[in-house]
């Protein structure tokens, strides 16, 4: 488990079903996204995601609200071996409800995930993406001191060719860049 000021960042569990399909249910939250999750869906990322922590000691955390034990979504580096251009790397990202947006939660977790990944497992670098469009990610990405790789932007082969969210922009972090200290 990590922690920040107000996160835990924990493994999944069978109660985070219903809320974390709740927050994917939320259109504001799947805008960048092919859709909503089901219950089936979240169990199965669950398991994934669980598994990868097993394996690589790291991935897309379940995060708590400390002050009040709520699920607020997800933030965490997992472990990528897709058929991305740029796998194998590690991933950092977060899916928080949009009743938590603006309030620093996904870069304070981040943080704390990217300071875990380059700290405790010795990662050189870690990488994130997302479509073009979706702003309040790439500022995270850039709050967090990584850099847009525009040579390394690509469709992502999960989705069909011409998808509107198939186009991603592609961002990077070195371990000698540091994401500093989780702000108070």
């Amino acid at each position: 488990m990590l922690e920040t000021e107000r996160l835990l960042l924990r493994p999944w569990r069978a109660g985070d079903v219903a809320p974390f399909v709740a927050i994917s249910a939320d259109p504001a939250v799947t805008e960048f996204l092919p859709g909503p999750l089901s219950a089936d869906e979240a169990r199965a990322l669950f398991t994934r995601q669980n598994a990868l922590y097993e394996l690589y000691g790291t991935c897309y955390f379940a995060a708590q609200l400390k002050a009040t034990d709520e699920l607020v979504g997800f933030v965490g580096v997992k472990y990528v071996d897709a058929r991305l251009p740029f796998a194998p790397c590690y991933e950092v990202g977060w899916r928080l409800g949009s009743q938590w947006w603006g309030a620093g939660l996904a870069t304070e977790g981040a943080r704390a995930a990217l300071r875990h990944g380059f700290d405790k497992l010795g990662l050189d670098e870690i990488v994130s993406f997302t479509v073009p469009a979706n702003v309040r990610s790439r500022r995270v990405m850039e709050r967090l001191g990584m850099v847009r790789d525009v040579a390394g932007d690509f469709d992502h082969p999960a989705l069909p060719a011409g998808h509107p969210l198939a186009r991603h922009v592609l961002y990077r972090l070195g371990c000698a860049r540091s994401p500093g200290p989780v702000p108070a």
